[in-house]
């Protein structure tokens, strides 16, 4: 049997990729104890998530674990040893403004977390490729040193500036404010290249930009584009902080995503490490995804505005593919911010409505 191990199997990418690999006739093992409802609180549960992934997904086996427990890890890679033909890490503490009330938890679960699984692939399953959901937190507010030009609705790069197609990984970790989030993201992220290059294991780092799609329990906290959606839909309040709400995020559907991940697993390379969102193709401003929501619902939005930004936040991140397309040529984004934004509120209106 070839098994697809998946941690942080019920969040957004993680339900999208246990989902991908079943149809394609994988044994699918998830890893996921609904820490985000500890974060997030109750209505940010990936519960709902794990019942249809039981209910729908007759060869997917769950295990209700903590990653940073060695003794339950080492159990999950000692049972499926080489049989493990692919490995995606998503699990994850998430947010930067989370991170500053529980330092220790936030890195614990994002760096500590992240060292237990590659030693558990290392140790029983050394030839499965190994695919980490990084952040574009890494460059820390690095981004905000751009030549940015203010316009009606958004922040943008002048179309001569070499970084207006997207931001590439020679962009430096170094010197910059990160929050203590894209700190231990950072850390997370080392670690996955030093393996890929120390040991020889097939491993991507992926540093997302905002990854969306309709299975994102969206929350304050985190989860932007859904959480918006939700808010647009429900009528109730959505805060925007900081830079006149022009601030510019780039997008990515998570099916879209694991295509890319698909395609790294079909052809893997060492240490590698790639930009990873909506690019030019799917990208808006907050003004921009506020106006769209209302376009979409017919209603308008219960939205105010706060003039101090969050710690280390971007002004403008748009994501450079250029590095993955050259690797993987046949890739390409499917979907834009208007019609992720179409499907995440039909999939989930009457649900968001209900618990209204």
């Amino acid at each position: 049997m070839s098994v697809a191990l998946v941690t942080g199997s019920c969040g957004l990418v993680g339900s999208e990729a246990v989902r991908f690999y079943h149809a394609r006739g994988f044994d699918v093992v998830g890893v996921d104890n609904d820490m985000r409802a500890y974060y997030f609180g109750e209505e940010a549960s990936t519960g709902w998530v794990r019942e249809s992934l039981d209910r729908d997904l007759e060869r997917y086996t769950h295990v209700n674990a903590d990653i940073r427990d060695e003794h339950a890890m080492n159990g999950v890679f000692e049972r499926y040893g080489r049989n493990i033909a692919l490995i995606i890490h998503t699990a994850a503490q998430p947010s930067h403004d989370w991170a500053a009330k529980e330092p220790l938890t936030d890195f614990s679960v994002n760096a500590n977390g992240t060292l237990v699984i590659l030693e558990g692939a290392r140790k029983h399953s050394p030839e499965a490729p190994f695919i980490f959901t990084s952040t574009n937190k890494v460059y820390g507010d690095t981004p905000n040193r751009l030549p940015l030009v203010e316009q009606e609705t958004r922040w943008d790069l002048p179309q001569s500036h070499p970084s207006y197609v997207g931001i590439n990984e020679e962009m430096s970790v170094d010197q910059t404010t990160h929050s203590l989030f894209g700190a231990s993201k950072v850390a997370a992220d080392v670690l996955v290249q030093e393996y890929g290059k120390y040991f020889g294991m097939k491993t991507a780092v992926f540093r997302g930009g905002c990854l969306t799609g309709p299975n994102h329990s969206g929350a304050m906290l985190h989860g932007f584009l859904a959480y918006l959606a939700r808010c647009a839909v429900t009528g109730r309040p959505y805060t925007v902080f900081g830079y006149k709400a022009k601030q510019v995020r780039d997008n990515i559907h998570s099916a879209d995503l694991l295509a890319a991940f698909h395609a790294f697993f079909q052809a893997p390379r060492s240490a590698e490490v790639y930009n990873m969102g909506g690019g030019r193709a799917s990208h808006c401003s907050m003004l921009e995804a506020i106006a769209a929501c209302e376009r979409i619902t017919g209603r308008k939005m219960n939205w105010t505005y706060q003039e101090q930004n969050r710690i280390g936040d971007h002004i403008w991140y748009v994501s450079d593919l250029a590095r993955f397309q050259s690797h993987y040529p046949a890739w390409r984004i499917t979907r834009d911010v208007d019609q992720i934004l179409t499907e995440i509120i039909e999939e989930n209106r009457e649900r968001w409505l209900h618990a209204k």
